[in-house]
């Protein structure tokens, strides 16, 4: 699903859901889990549809008794969840218009709760406060078809939508229960959770242990076999989501309720494989006279506890994650990028884990990355095992990712999946992997490869039919005009100067296509040459299209051509219309459902490959102005041990061919989009005011 698409979506489900709120007397805290409820019913429901599927396939079937009957055991190994018959989301839709919806959906609840004892206590259970219509509305608004369909990335960026949305009124201080998708997956990717103990003692709705979870998916392995989760959080609404969020996923986890600061709910102290947090930043208020927290472990660096002498608790959270790995441990986690360069006591703790040898990537975050927050941060990641190899511990990389993002809204920005992929080369440059680079590459250019196929098909076909309706049309106009001398500006406009030029480069596109190997070896100047055609034809065709179709819609006004016997023959507005215009969608996208057509396709997978190889065309690591550079603790040294990529990387001078003016645009067109957005809601309030005022 496309971004607009997504947004239209997830827009109208909560004005859907906000009915709970308006008609009830039920603050925003105390609304949110009956809507998330609905939504982990929802998603509950399909991962259980789907898994029901693909496991009766493969069942036994005996020769009397035909395909044995399903178990619990049959869904929990493909991470599923088992869900009772009442407890299904089609059970709870087709309830007659008698029964009592608010009651059966608590019951749903109570059975699934009895399934699992993690459950116990955590799913929402208030549901008959509702009226019978409101909830019936609301089931079905959430048995849309596009929802009965939607995959697992698709609820969790509607899980996160919601997040975001109850953060916003006020159902959680600072939206502190759930981290980015983009930041989670860059954090799981870099340290690669894929063994042992998987701990974050700030753990939200266990955003990154589910994403931890697809990591291991993706490498053809199974999370229950490979992790075991534990997690710690303050608040006791956050700790039932995580627990929601961790069963609808078929995962598993230890989590307890606590405040980090002062308890260590787990003990995992030296005892975890992969830590990885989304901490509370600048937390101020953390009484340090504790004796929890004077003599806390977990603050241990060079022999003695460190405690910083602000109140700033960053540098508590920086200090809990180091201590929480074992000597072969790594961790990742999210921190102010504030905390880089912070000075005095901040600084001698900084100094001390920097000689440790762990510090192994900083990696420097732009603008925007969080719904609730719109300053950068910083991702900081540590690596013990580079303590005992002299010359690894002498070396961190630092990354600057501060330009390298894709902007979702006016307000949010992301990682595409492709910028994610490409940072996540270079980190396994840098540790002398160089097959995740040669991989990623090679799929660029067969992707965009096959598309070039592709492209090469419809151009050939959109030629095809824009000559067949330029010469349809034009002898109708010429014959037209013999009769009619005032249509002769008709047979003009069909005179468009750049045709032969565009049939031109048209041909080139789909001559060069045929070039193109089915298996991508060495030889990539084709492929850069057919980027090029794609970009550059893209907008001159698009202009021809319009000026042939303008010419067309304009004449059958002006000249009631639907009443004409011989037009109508044709069926030039009726068949070869449509037929162009749904060809010329394939090949440009269709900007009003932000759908990318074959030729932006084609060039941007190229440029992928480009980014990459332009930057590290041995193949290995190397610095990168204004991007990336491995240092080492002396030369941190001499800059105050700041950790901040940006002192170190430089400003990339050079002029940057891979500037996507076009995009920039998109970008403005977005910004501009939410402005005029903000702008009308604040009309319509003022305007509600002075309703208000006349009363």
């Amino acid at each position: 699903m496309q971004g607009k698409q997504l947004r239209k979506l997830e827009a109208e489900l909560w004005r859907a859901a906000d009915q709970l709120r308006a008609n009830s007397k039920l603050t925003a805290s105390e609304y949110s889990m009956p809507v998330l409820g609905l939504i982990f019913l929802r998603h509950a429901y399909n991962r259980f549809q789907k898994v029901k599927v693909e496991v009766e396939k493969d069942l036994p079937v005996h020769p009397q008794r035909g395909k044995r009957p399903l178990t619990k055991k049959d869904f929990e190994e493909q991470n599923s969840m088992f869900l009772p018959d009442k407890a299904q989301f089609d059970y709870l839709v087709s309830l007659p218009e008698s029964a009592d919806i608010g009651e059966a959906i608590d019951n749903a609840m109570k059975l699934i709760e009895d399934e699992y004892d993690n459950l116990k206590g955590v799913l929402p259970k208030n549901f008959s406060i509702f009226s019978k219509d409101l909830l019936r509305e609301l089931l079905r608004i959430f048995n849309k078809e596009v929802l009965q369909k939607a995959e697992g990335d698709l609820f969790g960026k509607i899980y996160e939508y919601f997040l975001n949305k109850f953060a916003m009124t006020g159902a959680q201080e600072g939206g502190e229960f759930f981290t980015p998708m983009s930041l989670v997956q860059t954090i799981v990717n870099v340290i690669e959770p894929d063994h042992g103990i998987v701990f974050d003692p700030a753990c939200g709705s266990a955003g990154m242990f589910v994403q931890t979870g697809y990591f291991i998916e993706s490498e053809g392995l199974k999370p229950a076999e490979k992790v075991t989760f534990y997690g710690q959080e303050k608040a006791e609404l956050n700790t039932k989501l995580a627990k929601m969020n961790l069963a609808v996923h078929g995962l598993e986890g230890n989590i307890q309720e606590g405040n980090t600061f002062y308890e260590d709910k787990h003990s995992l102290v030296g005892g975890a494989d992969f830590v990885m947090a989304n901490p509370p930043f600048n937390v101020d208020g953390v009484d340090k006279a504790k004796d929890a927290v004077k003599k806390d472990p977990r603050l241990l660096l060079d022999g003695k506890v460190n405690l910083p002498k602000n109140d700033n608790a960053n540098y508590l959270w920086i200090q809990y994650f180091y201590n929480y790995l074992k000597p072969t441990g790594r961790a990742g986690f999210v921190m102010a990028s504030s905390a880089s360069d912070a000075g005095h006591s901040e600084k001698d703790i900084r100094e001390k884990l920097v000689k440790t040898g762990s510090v192994d990537v900083m990696m420097a975050i732009g603008n925007n990355f969080f719904y609730t927050r719109s300053l950068p941060c910083t991702l900081w990641f540590f690596d013990r095992a580079k303590e005992s190899d002299a010359t690894k511990s002498d070396k961190v990389l630092m990354l600057d990712a501060r330009k390298i993002y894709r902007k979702v809204t006016s307000k949010v920005n992301d990682f595409s999946p492709e910028q994610l992929q490409n940072l996540i080369c270079i980190v396994n440059l840098y540790r002398g992997n160089t097959q995740k680079f040669e991989r990623t590459v090679k799929s660029y250019l067969q992707t965009s490869a096959d598309l070039a196929q592709k492209t090469a098909e419809a151009t050939t076909e959109l030629q095809k039919q824009l000559q067949k309706v330029l010469k349809t049309v034009s002898d109708f106009a010429t014959k037209y005009a013999k009769e009619n001398k005032e249509a002769q500006v008709f047979v003009d406009a069909l005179n468009i100067e750049e045709t032969a030029s565009i049939y031109e480069q048209q041909n080139k596109l789909i001559s060069e296509a045929k070039k193109v190997p089915i298996a991508i070896g060495t030889d990539i100047d084709i492929l850069e040459s057919i980027a090029h055609l794609c970009k550059t034809l893209r907008k001159p065709q698009d202009k021809l299209i319009k000026q042939l179709l303008d010419a067309i819609s304009t004449a059958a006004k002006e000249y009631q051509l639907s009443k004409n016997k011989d037009w109508k023959a044709l069926n030039v507005q009726t068949e070869h219309v449509p037929s162009l215009k749904a060809l010329q969608q394939q090949l440009s996208g269709n900007p009003d459902e932000e759908e990318p057509g074959l030729l932006h396709e084609t060039e941007y997978f190229w440029k992928q490959a480009h980014w990459l190889i332009s930057r590290f065309p041995d193949g290995v690591y190397t610095d990168v102005e204004g991007l990336c550079k491995v240092v080492t603790q002396a030369e941190i040294e001499a800059k105050d041990w700041s950790l901040s990529p940006g002192r170190y990387v430089g400003v990339d001078t050079a002029t940057d061919e891979d500037f996507d003016y076009e995009a920039r645009l998109y970008e403005i067109h977005i910004e501009l989009e939410g402005l005029n957005e903000e702008a009308m809601a604040l009309a319509n309030a003022i305007a509600e005011n002075f309703k208000e005022m006349a009363l």
